[in-house]
């Protein structure tokens, strides 16, 4: 897939032959490490759902920490996946809420809770349940989880039904800690590692890739018309699935590794540079 220089498209809704979906990362991609969307990114964002293209978030945040982005990109139909795919909304605005939860994926975290804790004793646990609560031990508390986090004993969570589990050690860099974890061999499940010692984990199979790959099937798109950016290890599976994959340019090198393409850092507005050649490439010939 390629996309020509960007120009001043005109906004007209496309035909379904037409449209794309449109795969987007949240935490650096569509905003900085601050948590800050600039006003080239919103922009391009809005002008592709107004066009009409399949615009969704592919995001590991949970669905409450997800909504304030949708609702700045102006999607109020549609799909996203939140929890690195376990759980997957329909924007609707028609609703009292203005989605519903379509798909949810959950799994047993007790085995990897117990043989997390046995090489990592001083790590911070939290369990995302299926009734959209997180359960967490002392202290842990993170914005992506968009709620605030229900202090348990760690006994307490090994009976959860888990969406996701996340595992954050201050005593580890990224790479130790990845080593730690893939050393453990846990089975039935999925993770990957963040930026720093971060660990999301959820069922077998499931990342944002099957999600948005579930909704590709559903809105009967070509691959070929797939586009997909991300700048983290959890992006790896959907920037190998996706027609087009873009990795930013803060990516670390496994993420660059596996993208078609390497777009500008974030603060560089790099998703808006990829998404200006779309919409420029959507606008009817003259």
């Amino acid at each position: 897939m390629s996309f020509p220089d960007a120009g001043t498209p005109a906004l007209t809704q496309l035909p379904d032959e037409q449209k794309h979906q449109i795969c987007l990362d949240v935490d650096g991609t569509l905003v900085d490490h601050y948590g800050h969307m600039n006003d080239r990114v919103r922009e391009v964002c809005r002008a592709l759902v107004e066009q009409g293209h399949h615009v969704q978030i592919a995001t590991g945040r949970s669905l409450h920490a997800t909504l304030p982005i949708i609702q700045q990109i102006g999607l109020t139909d549609g799909y996203s996946v939140v929890c690195n795919g376990a759980v997957t909304i329909r924007l609707d605005s028609s609703l009292e809420d203005g989605y519903e939860v379509i798909d949810k994926k959950t799994f047993d975290p007790k085995d990897a809770l117990l043989k997390l804790r046995e090489e990592l004793p001083t790590a911070k646990y939290a369990v995302e349940g299926s009734d959209g609560n997180f359960y967490s031990t002392e202290r842990f508390q993170d914005p992506s989880f968009g709620v605030r986090a229900i202090g348990v004993r760690f006994e307490d969570m090994l009976d959860v039904e888990a969406v996701r589990l996340v595992v954050f050690s201050t005593d580890s860099t990224a790479e130790e800690f990845g080593q730690t974890v893939e050393k453990l061999g846990l089975s039935g499940v999925t993770y990957s590692v963040g930026w720093t010692a971060w660990l999301d984990i959820a069922a077998a199979g499931i990342s944002k890739a099957s999600g948005c790959e579930a909704l590709r099937q559903t809105l009967d798109v070509p691959l070929e018309r797939t586009l997909a950016i991300g700048d983290g290890r959890n992006d790896i599976e959907m920037l190998e699935w996706v027609g087009h994959g873009v990795a930013m340019g803060q990516a670390p090198p496994e993420v660059k590794a596996v993208a078609d393409e390497v777009t500008a850092h974030v603060d560089d507005d790099g998703a808006a540079l990829v998404l200006e050649r779309v919409l420029a490439a959507s606008r009817p010939a003259q």
